[in-house]
Parts: structure tokens; sequence; C-alpha cells
């Protein structure tokens, strides 16, 4: 049958057509078979071949430019520019195609430390495997907060509720029974349940509408605003381009070489660099970030991870050690300490791994007893209930049921609450004021009634690091919020320890809450150090109402319910061990515990948005010089300062250590970082028209000065500009004086060797007329005095313009790091 016949057909034709076996699953040779028949269960992604993707990258406005002035080069037969052009054109395609094949490489080979794994009966052995080895067949074990890993209709046991809402739009999770299909992408939101996978890779219903679906990219703020300045630049170098044209053409100049000119300087200007600086820059921040075990699965989300100023983080796992030690129980008579124990291990799987459970069973004296009772049925954990429920027969055959939960649940649960609740509540705030998690424990009695049996305090301690990285965070500028289910006094007592602060906000105030109260609500929120009695939908709301107040919000989690709060924040962190719908909607998965890790992140991807806040700072002030040193020379003195195969050289020796910026060393900021487009355009400009006064000074000399010929002027100014553009990257990189961050060895010998080149070419008449080793020298003199001037210069703009970092003008780097 074909999967959509399948999924209807009655259970026994549907395991006969399947020749499966629903107690003990497939034999290794029937998977082998069906591996071979149906392929592995992945949708085959879309490969562009290399040769076509290289050629896509001679196609586009840059590009056409940068091709009809190679045209008209050949048109007036001035063979040398045409072949530099034809140079820069190649080398463009050449490096960017290769960065942006290593970056897509960096992210694959990341991602596949993400591969989605699922649980599967084979040679009647539960065993877990790639979920990409599934065959139509396979037996299979769904539990809460997994991704179904393929197609596959439910056996027998208890309704379970699954969340399509990303195949088939329901906002609202479905209940599914036994017989039911569900689809591969779905999450299962409560329940856990064995299914039989009936339809693998493109042909399950998320395959076939995969093959409808382009792939969406998504641009970040701070990547938008760098485009813009590409524009910004663009519509700038036209503007004096065209009015270069008009004055040539009142003049009656060559039109043709004018035009010529004309785009080659207008290529020169464009960053024709931009992509690939940008995909080069964020693929080495993905491998920085991967050192630290943090696993980017949305570039664009270390540029915001750098912004984030509010980090709400969860308690179990990432501030404590997820490690829970069971206390002495406190009991209502006639219970002892020993039966509270002995129920709630019956109420407890060991084979869920769950820590609670693991930590409850860990705790009882004897393991005997646990054996002569007959479990018969079993409700796990779900977010929603917040208990577990079991029904259990004696050894004498008596029936009765047992439950363990969150304290509040359980007591409403039982008949004798009212009698108990003050005595309880009592021994449950004592717990929490002893830093003591507390969870209930009750079960039936003959006539099928709740009684409450006690309460059993676990207490999972602090990461030994989590006080000294919480201090970090404060002096990084980020505030940490505390997000947990547990008690108000459980998390006040905690974040007590971490040096969090005390004001824990209970989440239970967010609910009904009227429209005049909703800002009194929204301060209250932005004013705590944490959460407790948090629901999933708690977290959402938390994200939302901070998002509104203007911050960049973080976000940690791990399980199912973390989920829409992690895809809400600005950046969405899976802390180590998440569940797999967790890691789908996170931007960042950590593969090593506790909070570290993400300070680790911040710290990287501040210094990531340093190295593009250099190169947009280095971009606009070298356009700024070129082009109007350009403009004004022929506009005011008729003389082109360099030639068209000049322009292009040039473009193409800043190309190397315009790249190297990405490997560059940087320090990060104590503060979130923000794009400040008005600071670039100031401190640009500024040092544009400083390199613009440079060249004319050098210009006045050679000519009136030194009675330098017309063409020994051009290649004077090719050299100077070839210097300066190179030193200038020096100036642009550090807010403080140059030497205040030590530059890679790769930015710093990329320039050399770019310089040196350069040099050599103006000696030795390199599509030029040559100059002495003499001038050469002058000409490198006069650029590191005027790199010092720049630098100073630099000094006094930051002061003017941004008054509010006297330490980093004076050179005192808040942080530095390798």
């Amino acid at each position: 049958m074909d999967p959509d016949t399948l999924k209807t057909a009655a259970i026994s034709d549907f395991v006969a057509e399947l020749a499966t076996n629903i107690r003990s699953g497939l034999s290794s040779d029937d998977v082998r078979n069906r591996l071979e028949k149906y392929g592995y269960n992945e949708i085959s992604e879309r490969h562009v071949n290399p040769l076509v993707k290289f050629l896509s990258y001679f196609w586009g406005p840059i590009p056409w430019m940068i091709e009809i002035a190679a045209i008209l080069s050949l048109v007036v037969h001035h063979w040398a520019d045409f072949a530099i052009i034809l140079v820069l054109l190649v080398a463009n395609a050449v490096v960017g195609f290769w960065e942006e094949y290593q970056a897509g490489n960096t992210i694959a080979v990341l991602k596949e430390q993400l591969a989605l794994n699922a649980r599967v009966k084979r040679d009647n052995r539960w065993t877990t495997i790639p979920a990409r080895e599934l065959v139509p067949g396979d037996l299979v074990r769904i539990r809460l907060g997994d991704i179904v890993p393929a197609d596959a209709r439910l056996l027998e046991g208890e309704p379970v509720q699954v969340d399509q809402s990303a195949l088939t739009g329901e906002s609202l999770p479905v209940t599914l029974e036994s017989g039911d299909t569900v689809y591969s992408g779905a999450v299962l939101k409560q329940g856990e349940t064995d299914a039989i996978v009936y339809a693998t890779g493109a042909s399950t219903y998320f395959g076939k509408s995969a093959q409808l679906v382009k792939e969406a990219h998504t641009v970040s703020h701070f990547q938008q605003a760098i485009l813009k300045i590409g524009d910004y630049l663009i519509v700038l170098a036209l503007a004096l381009v065209a009015l270069i044209l008009v004055v040539a053409l009142f003049r009656g100049d060559n039109m043709m070489t004018t035009l010529q000119f004309a785009l080659v300087l207008t290529v020169a200007a464009i960053p024709v660099a931009m992509p690939t600086v940008l995909s080069v820059t964020m693929a080495v921040g993905a491998k920085g970030l991967a050192t630290k075990k943090a696993i980017v699965t949305r570039l664009a989300s270390i540029e915001e991870l750098a912004g984030v100023d509010v980090l709400c983080s969860d308690k179990t796992g990432t501030l404590t050690q997820n490690r829970l030690t069971l206390g002495e129980p406190f009991v209502i008579e006639p219970f002892t300490g020993d039966q509270a124990i002995l129920y709630a291990v019956l109420a407890s799987r060991a084979e869920d791994q769950d820590p609670i459970d693991l930590a409850i069973i860990s705790g009882l004296k004897e393991q005997e007893p646990v054996t002569v009772y007959n479990i018969t049925h079993f409700q796990p954990f779900d977010p929603v209930n917040k208990r577990t429920e079991a029904s259990i027969t004696a050894p004498d055959g008596a029936t009765f049921k047992v439950t363990k939960g969150a304290p509040q649940v359980i007591l409403k649960l039982c008949s004798n609450a009212p009698d108990i609740r003050s005595e309880v509540e009592e021994a449950i705030n004592g717990f929490a004021h002893r830093g003591f998690r507390s969870l209930s424990v009750a079960r039936t009695d003959g006539s099928d009634q709740w009684k409450f049996v006690g309460v059993l305090p676990l207490y999972d301690p602090p990461r030994e690091d989590s006080k000294t990285t919480i201090e970090t965070a404060k002096s990084m500028g980020v505030k940490l919020k505390m997000v947990t289910g547990d008690q108000v006094a459980i998390a006040r007592e905690i974040a007590s320890q971490l040096g969090l602060g005390t004001n824990i906000l209970d989440a239970r105030l967010f609910e009904d809450v009227s429209h005049h109260k909703a800002g009194e609500l929204a301060q209250a929120i932005e004013d705590s150090d944490g959460f407790a009695q948090v629901f999933p939908e708690h977290k959402f709301h938390i994200v939302d109402v901070l998002q509104k107040e203007g911050h960049i919000v973080g976000m940690t989690g791990d399980g199912v319910n973390d989920a829409p709060a992690l895809k809400k924040a600005d950046v969405g962190v899976a802390v180590s061990g998440a569940t797999d719908a967790a890691r789908s909607a996170a931007d960042i998965v950590l593969m090593a515990p506790g909070l570290s890790v993400i300070i680790d992140g911040i710290k990287e991807s501040r210094k990531t948005f340093q190295r593009m806040n250099s190169y947009a700072i280095y971009r606009i002030a070298e356009t700024v010089r070129v082009l109007f040193f350009m403009t004004l020379s022929i506009l005011i003195f008729n003389f082109y300062p360099v030639t068209a195969v000049m322009i292009v050289l040039l473009a193409l020796l800043n190309d190397g250590p315009i790249l190297a910026i990405a490997y560059d060393r940087t320090h990060y900021e104590n503060q979130p970082e923000s794009w400040n487009m008005p600071l670039v355009l100031q401190i640009s400009t500024v040092l544009g028209i400083a390199g613009v006064i440079s060249s004319f000074l050098l210009f006045y000399l050679a000519e009136r000065v030194f009675h330098i010929g017309p063409e020994a002027i051009q290649t004077f100014m090719f050299l100077k500009l070839a210097l300066a553009g190179h030193l200038t990257i020096f100036v642009t990189r550090t807010r403080g004086p140059f030497w205040s961050v030590a530059p890679s060895p790769v930015l710093l010998w990329s320039a050399v060797a770019t310089k040196l080149l350069a040099t050599v070419a103006a000696i030795y008449g390199v599509f030029m007329v040559p100059i002495s080793w003499k001038w050469a020298l002058i000409i490198w003199v006069y650029a590191l005095l005027w790199f010092l001037v720049n630098d100073r210069v630099k000094l006094v703009a930051y002061r003017i313009f941004n008054p509010a970092e006297p330490a980093l003008l004076a050179g005192k780097v808040s942080a530095t790091e390798h």
C-alpha cells in the first residue's frame, strides 16, 4: 500500500502489510533490506552544482559594473586595464565562492551534532539510533518533548497530546489515540506512546510539504545596517561619478576614457567584498562559539547575542547541578517515611532517566519491596498536570493508585487536604527556607479516595561556577533573571546563595491582570531578580514583556515547555541535554552544562560585533577618502591623480587585509553592543576627510615642491593610497590608541604583504611609471606619520562624538581576549 492508504487501513491490515512485529520490532535483516529499498529517513537537500554556484558570482549589479568596465577597456584598447579588471572580477568570485563554501561546511559539521535520534525496538531490544536510519515497519517509542521522527501510527495505550502546528497550522495540541496517525516533525506535548513507522523521508507528510517550500534566509538587524551602508556608499559613488561625467562633457574630454575611469572608480567605491566579509566573520564567530561548546543553528544570532542585556536562565541544570538528593521526608500519620518513599518509587520509572525519579529510587533503603508490586498502568509526568500516577496491584491482590508531583496539585487531589493543609504548608515552607524542593506523595484508600501521604524534600545544590559566572555577567552589563517552577521560597534561597538578589516574582501574578495594572506588572517583571512557579505560558509572557520594555532578551531552556519562549526570545539557548523540541526552537545549542558557556558565547559574539564595526568604519572612511580625492582632483585641477588600472589594483590589494579582519584579535565591551550608525558615520567621515587632506598635501608637495611629472605623480598617489588604506585598518580596529589591542598575526602580515606588493609595483613600474627607492621610502615615512596623526584624530573624534567612554579612549581597554 502507499502511505496514504496505510494511514487509513485497519491496524491488523496495517501491521500485516508492513510485515512487522508489534512486540519485538523488525530484525536486522529486515532493516538492511528496507534501507536498500526505501533509502534513509531524510529529505535530500538540493545541492547546487559547484560550477553553477561559482558562475553565479559573475551575475548581479556589482559584477555587471565590473564587466562593463572590462568591456570598455577592450573597446579603447587598454589591455593592461582589461587584464587587471578581469583579475579583480575572478579574484572576488573565487574568494566569495570559497569562503561561502567554507562557512556552509562549518555550519553543516556543527549541525551534525544536533541530529535527531529515535528510540526503536529491533531484534526484541530497545536501542537509540539516528532518526535517518528508521525504515517503514520500525517500532518506535515517543516520549514527552520528542520530535516525531517519521510518519507513524499509534499502538495501544493512553491518549497523547501532539503539537503539529508547524505542519497543519492548528494552534492547540491535538489528542491522538490508538490507531491515529502522528506525523514526522510533530512534537509530543503530553504522554508517552509506541508507534509503527509507515513512511520515511520524502514520503512523509512533512517531506511532501518540504518539496514545495523554498529556503528562506533571515537577515539580522546588524546585517541590515551593514547593507544600508553599502547602499549609502553606492549612492555616494554614483552621485560623484555623475558629477565627473557632467564636467567632462562640458570640457569636451574623451568620454570613452572618462566613462571607463568613472566606472572603475564606482567599482572601487562599491563594497565588493562586503558579502564575503560578512560570511567569513559569521563563520569565524560560529567556529569560536563551537570551541566554547555552543553550536549556532542560526548565524544571525551571533550578532544578536552581542546585544543581549537580559538573560532569563533556567535554574535546574544551568544554575544548579541537576543532581537531586533526597532528604528526610515529612509524613502524615499513620504513614511512615519509608512508605512515603516506597509510594513515590512506585510512581516513578527508572528507564525514563528522570532526575527526580532517580533521586527518589536511590533513596529507597531496600529494593525488594518494589518487586512484589505489579504496576498495571503508568501515567508519565506532563507540564500541565505536574504529577505522575501509577495503578498498583499489591501481593495480596489489593489494588490502589499512587501519585507524586507538585504539592499544590497533590493537595487539591486529596480528600484529607482541609485537615492537613496548614501543617503540610508549614513543612513545605520549612524545606524551602533551607533550599529544598518539595515533592508530595499520595495514594488511594479502600474507597478509592486520595489520601495525602507526605512531602519528600529534594535538594539540587548550585553549580560551583555559577556564582562567579553571574558576577561576570553583571560586570558585562547583562542582567540575569532566574526562571524556575519551584516555589518562591526555594527560588529566593537559591538566588540568595548565587548572589542574584532576592526579589523573586511569583509567576501566578501574571494571571488575570487587569489592563490598568499591566504597566505595574511590566515594571515588576523588569525589576525582578527571578520568577518562581513558572508555567510555559509564563515564560513566553516574561520574554514578551521584557522585549516591549526595550530589552534584547536571551532565554535558556531544555524542555518542550520551553520551546515557545525560546522561539520568542531574541536569542533562544537550548542548554545541555535539551529535548529535540527545545533544540529546534533555539538559536544556539549548548553542548556543555552550566551558565559559563553562555557567558563565553556572549564574549565571543561581542568580539565578532567589534570586527564588523571596525570593517564598517574602515569601508566608509576609505570610500570617502578615495572618492572625494579623485572627484576634487578632476573637477578642480582637471587631473586624474591615479589611473583606472591603479584603482583596480588598490581594490584588489585591499581585499586581503579586509578578509583578515574576521580573524583579528579584538576586545569585548563590558556593555551590550548596539548598532550606533550616527557614531560610525561620524568617525568614518572624519577619518575620510583627514585622508583627503593628507592626499592633497602629498599631491601639492610632489607637483610644486619636488616638481615631479604627471605620470610619476600618479605612481606617488597610488603608493600613498595603498599604504594609507591598509594603515587605516589599524586605526579603525580600536576605539583607543592603535596599540591598545595587538592585531592578530594574520591581519598584520596580510597588510604587510599587500603593502610590499604595492611598493614593488610602484618601484618596478608594474602597470605604471616607476619611481625610485628613495621616493618610495619618503612615501612610506609620510604615510606612517599620517597614520599616527589619523590615530589621534580618531581619539579626538571619539571624545567629541562619544564622550561616555573615557577609559577606552585613554587606552585602558575594559576587557581583552585573543
